[in-house]
């Protein structure tokens, strides 16, 4: 239940982008311990005498501080047996970190070669280090001290490698390393520190291995990355204009459009997320009949005012409304809050837009006391309209589809509130309602475009102050994950009439690795769908793994957001609910199919690329599967 898709990720996008954030493998040693799951590996914590932000401001004492967390991950590496090439590439990231910032190029280089060998897309196994080797190449080009004349080197140096990139495989990627190039600086990073590490560390004098990683990322931004900004954004943004052609989408050839099929059965869909605004969708809402927005339980099924559907606090606790509520003040903003969000859009997409080159000047003008607000507002923003953008791709021309709601508030606060034990089971409960109100009201398909890990629990622990050290939030996030997993695998399996379809998550790693919740749950009623783009290509964000079924468009899809504009958002939270919108259509048009019968006309009519890796969705012929399968049945 932590954060859908939200902006919160642009803070270290650049440092994943550019290869210096994921990263690591292991020696040969013998004897090393199998880590089967990211909670297998070991915790470290780190005490300090000062707060990040001065730690950060101290060139001497960062790098005692940075040996000792190199330290340790050579000792994991060492030690245990990590099959996972995402957590390989962030141990080995943390290795090649500390070197560039030691200024030990041919040791960085190393450690950056080792990660491209475990990348697994094939735009990031092109992409990868292409900062370090130009890095590495100018450092022999001119003395540390021409400074403009390793700046040239650099950029000749990184220009050669970026324009042999075949632009049809790296295209998102190299926009995304622009935008996200274009977006950072030392102020925003140090914002960061400032408002989320800063006070953790007040409290309790240490910092976790996972916090320890990401001041070495940005510390490796500031110092080796960002005095090179202007060649890399100028070198990617001629590599653009010179390459820029549309990839063909593939998606209008394989759509279903049931807008003039006047024999379809009505199809609940239950959208679980952050809300929805019922005036977007109108009659195409599920409407309670007898049931009024009064505060009283009109019909005395248990809940007040369900209206459009069940709303729930972050904690768990029951609240009412379709849609997250928005202060005046927030309200406000909302028309400025837009035209920011365009404008982080298309410089991810990198669309020169009036809306980005705004935003460009806003962050490149930003102090790090103007951090906080900038980004909580960009995530409240992200809360208020991400439900509603996924109920539009859910029932888009499907006039079956009725949109029910459950509702839950998402933090979008740099420092979120945890969840306790008395939450998770709090939570529990509320499962377990939600599935039976579900039913009694008759809903199908269920779309899950949130997801939460254990490592996840840990830093709202970390961030907040709370346990002694790094192993005892370990114990305390396992035990709240633990009650809520299982409480959400018991849910499900109440419900076998019911398709569950979770995003995979946008973390770039293994979500069956990582535990991610729902979309590691396997259940004969549950689909989990990863993202590609409007080619099918996979996307440089989307998680993948043995949970993992299916691939459908997670790019730069359009939809509505609250008030009716629509606007184009990215991530599997996108594609969930393009797999919602074909289970949707396939019950429509045959209300008789179980939820594994509708996961095997979506399956099979899958097609699996050439490297295995993606299953891309044909609506197109899952309905002329289903269409045989009816006349089969006839005969």
């Amino acid at each position: 239940m932590i954060r859908p898709d939200t902006p919160h990720a642009i803070l270290l996008l650049a440092a994943a982008a550019l290869g210096l954030a994921p990263g690591a493998a292991a020696q040969e040693q013998e004897a090393k311990q199998v880590v089967r799951s990211r909670d297998d590996l070991p915790r470290h914590t780190y005490e300090i005498d000062l707060i990040p932000s001065e730690l950060f401001a101290s060139r001497a004492a960062f790098m005692l501080f940075a040996e000792r967390v190199a330290e340790d991950t050579r000792t994991v590496l060492s030690t245990y047996e990590i099959e996972d090439k995402a957590t390989r590439r962030e141990l080995y990231g943390t290795l090649e970190n500390v070197a560039l910032l030691e200024g030990n190029m041919d040791q960085a280089l190393v450690y950056s070669d080792k990660i491209r060998e475990l990348q697994e897309k094939p735009a990031a196994k092109l992409m990868s280090g292409l900062v370090v080797r130009a890095l590495v190449s100018a450092s022999g080009a001119a003395s540390a001290e021409d400074t403009p004349g390793r700046r040239a080197a650099f950029r000749s140096h990184f220009a050669a490698s970026v324009n042999e990139l075949p632009w049809d495989v790296v295209q998102d990627d190299v926009e995304q390393m622009k935008g996200s190039m274009e977006i950072i600086s030392e102020n925003l990073l140090l914002g960061v520190i400032q408002n989320q590490m800063d006070p953790a560390v007040e409290k309790t004098g240490s910092v976790s291995g996972e916090l320890a990683q990401g001041l070495l990322n940005m510390r490796t931004v500031v110092d080796v990355v960002l005095p090179y900004k202007e060649q890399i954004v100028g070198v990617l943004q001629t590599y653009i204009a010179d390459n820029r052609t549309e990839k063909a989408d593939i998606w209008a050839a394989r759509s279903v459009d049931l807008s003039a099929d006047a024999e379809l059965e009505p199809v609940l869909v239950a959208i679980w997320d952050t809300g929805v605004d019922p005036d977007v969708y109108g009659s195409r809402m599920f409407r309670n009949e007898a049931e009024e927005a009064d505060g009283q339980d009109n019909d005395g099924n248990g809940f007040i005012d369900d209206v459009y559907g069940l709303a729930f606090e972050w904690d768990g606790a029951r609240t009412t409304g379709a849609l997250y509520p928005l202060a005046e003040t927030a309200r406000a903003r909302l028309p400025e809050m837009t035209q920011q969000i365009k404008g982080l859009n298309d410089l991810q997409a990198g669309i020169d837009s009036p809306e980005a080159e705004a935003l460009r000047q806003q962050m490149a003008t930003m102090e790090p006391d103007q951090v906080k607000p900038f980004i909580e507002e960009l995530g409240l923003f992200a809360i208020f309209s991400h439900g509603t953008h996924v109920a539009g791709i859910a029932v888009e021309r499907n006039p079956a589809a009725r949109v029910l709601v459950i509702r839950q508030a998402f933090p979008y606060q740099m420092i979120p509130a945890p969840l306790f034990k008395e939450d998770a089971k709090r939570w529990v409960a509320n499962m377990a309602d939600i599935v039976d109100y579900m039913r009694l009201q008759g809903v199908r398909v269920v779309n899950m475009s949130w997801g939460l890990s254990p490592p996840e629990l840990e830093g709202m622990f970390e961030v907040n102050g709370i346990g002694a050290d790094a192993e005892e939030r370990q114990a305390m996030a396992r035990e709240v994950f633990d009650i809520l997993l299982d409480g959400m695998q018991t849910a499900f399996s109440s419900a076998p009439e019911i398709l569950f379809v979770p995003a995979a998550g946008n973390s770039d790693t293994d979500a069956t690795f990582d535990e991610f919740i729902p979309s590691s749950i396997d259940l004969p009623n549950v689909i989990t769908a990863a993202a590609v783009d409007q080619a099918g290509e996979e996307t440089g964000f989307t998680s993948y793994g043995p949970s993992v079924d299916v691939h459908s468009n997670g790019f730069e899809v359009e939809s509505y957001i609250p008030g009716g504009e629509r606007l184009p958002f990215s991530g599997t939270s996108m594609a969930a609910p393009n797999v919602v919108n074909l289970a949707a259509k396939l019950i429509a048009l045959d209300p008789s199919l179980t939820p594994p019968e509708v996961i095997a006309l979506i399956e099979e009519a899958a097609e699996t690329s050439e490297d295995g890796r993606r299953r891309l969705i044909n609506p197109k012929r899952s309905v002329e599967l289903l269409r045989e399968r009816q006349g089969a049945a006839e005969e």
